[in-house]
């Protein structure tokens, strides 16, 4: 799925790590994220990972879902855009 509009709020933020991508080495951290229907994984990539804190409500746009190892996982492309509401 993609172009999703998604409101939530940061339940939990993994220690940041690095992984190889098509684009080089990049720094990426799961984290969690919670709303009324439930509870998915959210990649934060780069600059991202300090954009957010635990607590925070966040509105994603442009944002999109595919399914990893079993789970369904949120990203934030490179069109896509992360703001904190509180």
């Amino acid at each position: 799925m993609r172009n999703l509009i998604v409101v939530g709020e940061i339940a939990e933020i993994g220690e940041a790590r690095l992984v190889e991508t098509r684009f080089g080495v990049a720094r990426v951290a799961t984290a969690i994220l919670i709303d009324e229907t439930g509870r998915v994984k959210l990649n934060l990539w780069r600059d991202q990972i300090n954009k957010v804190k635990v607590g925070n409500t966040v509105r994603l746009e442009n944002a999109f879902a595919r399914e990893f190892e079993g789970w369904i996982e949120l990203n934030i492309g490179s069109d896509g855009k992360i703001t904190v509401l509180s």
